[in-house]
């Protein structure tokens, strides 16, 4: 769905500028109003060209995952839970991460509890998607996202970007599924427990947002390594790689 035409005055056009009119924030109420804008801000001019040049053993990136009650965003599957952990050049921060679970208006499906461990009474307490999003992006800020099989959270994010600030993601993302296809094509799976193991990364935690992130991290630092090998030094040269694999 495309975004509506808006005029360059009032409300839509304040919440690009990063604001609201008095009187609408105290309809909307002012704390959900400011996220929205926020959001929005945050959408703008994130495809910056200069960050192609950045050498990759610079590059600062979030690595990601979300939780989800399934795989269908479009027939109100939701996301449960964020997970992310920042990186700079191969390192991960560990000491900078980030995670929330935030309100489904779906309920959760038994598997997925058996598969999350997130029930449907921790959603009811959790803060809402429009909360979550905006203190996810707020740790975002424009860096590169990074996550395995990222067509999933991306059309997550996607949704929900949508449904509670009418935008869409417009940051850089790189997914180590389609890093690992190429560096290893001859694989006979590309599932992130499989490359984990490949890697000798120790699996714990699996399907909690924030540890498949941080795992996902250390996996991704293992394929700066092969690609420095293979004289990948920008993301630029990545982006080209890639095209053309």
């Amino acid at each position: 769905m495309r975004e509506p035409a808006r005029g360059s005055t009032g409300f839509w056009n304040s919440l690009r500028q990063g604001g609201v009119p008095s009187a609408i924030a105290s309809i909307m109420g002012a704390p959900t109003a400011q996220h929205m804008a926020f959001i929005r801000s945050m959408m703008r001019e994130q495809r910056r060209p200069e960050v192609l040049h950045t050498p990759l053993g610079e590059l600062d990136a979030v690595v990601f995952d979300l939780e989800t009650t399934g795989f269908s965003p479009q027939h109100g599957d939701e996301i449960l839970s964020f997970g992310a952990v920042r990186l700079r050049g191969g390192v991960v921060l560990e000491e900078e991460q980030f995670y929330t679970l935030v309100q489904s208006k779906t309920a959760v499906p038994k598997h997925i509890t058996e598969l999350t461990g997130i029930t449907q009474q921790m959603t009811e307490k959790a803060p809402t998607l429009l909360q979550g999003l905006h203190d996810f992006m707020s740790f975002v800020g424009g860096n590169v996202l990074v996550a395995h099989a990222s067509a999933h959270d991306r059309a997550f994010l996607n949704a929900a970007l949508w449904r509670t600030s009418k935008v869409r993601l417009t940051h850089r993302l790189i997914d180590t599924m389609m890093l690992a296809r190429w560096l290893e094509p001859s694989r006979p799976g590309y599932g992130l427990d499989e490359l984990l193991e490949s890697r000798g990364i120790p699996i714990y935690g699996r399907h909690h947002a924030l540890e498949d992130a941080k795992m996902t991290a250390q996996l991704w630092s293992c394929y700066l390594e092969d690609m420095q090998r293979k004289n990948i030094e920008t993301l630029g040269d990545l982006y080209t790689q890639l095209s053309h694999a």
